[in-house]
């Protein structure tokens, strides 16, 4: 990055600040803080091992600062501006848990596009809030758009802060659906022998009330229901897909599910051994569909440095912006993050990388647009967006 785009973005940063209202994390002074300022060069050097005391005023030191990025610390300490960790005197730790893009099974890489990437994020955020309001029942958690290609979550539940990293690996292997077994999902319940058959016998379930039991029914009685509503022989051939199961096995499936569906309904998977076994094999695909992937190594750092809510994201120019649950379905980054200091102006940049920009726009009538290589007037927040991505230079005006 040029000098004359470096100064550009640090002057706009510092102004937005100066307008700005930021609140700090809950007990901000127990906090390692760090931030990244606009360095000469290639690289990024963090700052870090700073406390609020080092700071000062959170507020006032980012509009002094103007930094690229700025972070704190999920940690707790005795003393958290300690040149070591092993000095710092650790106390507790909130439970971070961040979705990015880049790292999403569903995202392919060069062919999606930054919004598809966000989009595709945003799913898998909804995936982790259900794990972690329904399966933990977590009380404090805070999600953020982190500015850049996707989300944190904060919790600060009690129960969560002093759990050790490998305590906090369980966790996101629950969440991930790491080393998930069909057989103890299942709930084997003994029931009465039937007519001509005195002793009793076993009848396996999976749970509806919760937890990855019930993503399991879910998803097979989805599948099931999908079955169903298909022309039988359509039907039949969809299930000889799965190993073992031929035609015969496939119509005993349809039938038994067709004629106990009230049961399958219940979590009965036991109406067939067909219906069964093909029920072990959708419940190692709901894993894909349903798990959270997350960024393990975020989680399970109890010293993690994580984006403070309210800055600008350096690479980006967006904002990390604090979310509330209401506004979660209808949050569009690429619009709801953009931050007003930056619209209403027009800047002259020079176009290094032409492409697509996908960002909300007035002058463009949408949330897309191309822009060509060369020197253009754009709107500001377009031109910060691009310059902080390494896209465009500050054009002289």
């Amino acid at each position: 990055m040029d000098e004359r785009t470096r100064e550009y973005l640090r002057g706009r940063f510092g102004d937005h600040y100066r307008r700005s209202s930021i609140t700090p994390p809950p007990a901000a002074n127990e906090r390692e803080w760090g931030f990244i300022p606009w360095t000469e060069g290639p690289g990024e050097t963090m700052v870090r091992h700073r406390s609020l005391l080092d700071l000062g005023d959170v507020e006032d030191f980012l509009a002094r600062k103007k930094p690229r990025h700025i972070y704190f610390s999920a940690g707790r300490y005795d003393d958290p501006s300690a040149s070591t960790m092993g000095e710092k005197g650790w106390r507790d730790s909130d439970l971070v848990f961040d979705l990015d893009a880049d790292h999403l099974p569903s995202v392919v890489l060069g062919e999606d596009s930054y919004g598809e990437m966000l989009a595709k994020c945003k799913d898998a955020l909804m995936r982790l809030l259900d794990f972690l309001d329904d399966d933990f029942g977590f009380e404090e958690t805070t999600v953020v758009f982190s500015g850049g290609r996707g989300y944190h979550v904060h919790v600060r539940d009690e129960r969560v802060r002093g759990l050790e990293r490998e305590a906090r690996r369980e966790v996101v292997d629950y969440v991930r659906g790491i080393g998930l077994e069909f057989d103890e999902l299942v709930e084997i319940e003994t029931v009465a022998g039937t007519a001509g058959r005195s002793s009793p016998a076993e009848k396996r379930t999976l749970p509806t009330d919760g937890g990855w039991g019930a993503r399991a029914h879910r998803y097979v009685l989805d599948q099931f229901d999908e079955w169903l509503a298909m022309d039988e022989a359509d039907a039949i051939e969809a299930l000889q897909r799965y190993d073992r199961i031929g035609e015969g096995k496939a119509t005993a499936a349809l039938n038994a599910a067709r004629t106990n569906y009230d049961q399958l309904e219940a979590g009965n998977i036991d109406v067939h051994s067909a219906v069964y076994q093909i029920a072990q094999v959708l419940a190692q695909e709901v894993v894909a569909a349903d798990n959270a992937p997350i960024d393990e190594p975020v989680t399970t750092d109890t010293n993690r440095l994580i984006r403070l809510p309210g800055s600008l994201h350096g690479g980006s120019g967006l904002e990390v912006r604090r979310l509330d649950r209401g506004e979660l379905a209808d949050f569009d980054p690429l619009a709801d993050a953009v931050p007003e200091t930056f619209r209403g102006h027009e800047i002259a940049v020079e176009v290094t990388d032409g492409g697509l920009v996908e960002l909300d726009t007035e002058e463009h009538g949408g949330d897309s647009f191309t822009v060509e290589a060369g020197n253009q007037t754009v709107p500001e927040h377009v031109g910060v967006f691009l310059m902080a991505r390494g896209r465009a230079r500050k054009a002289q005006e």
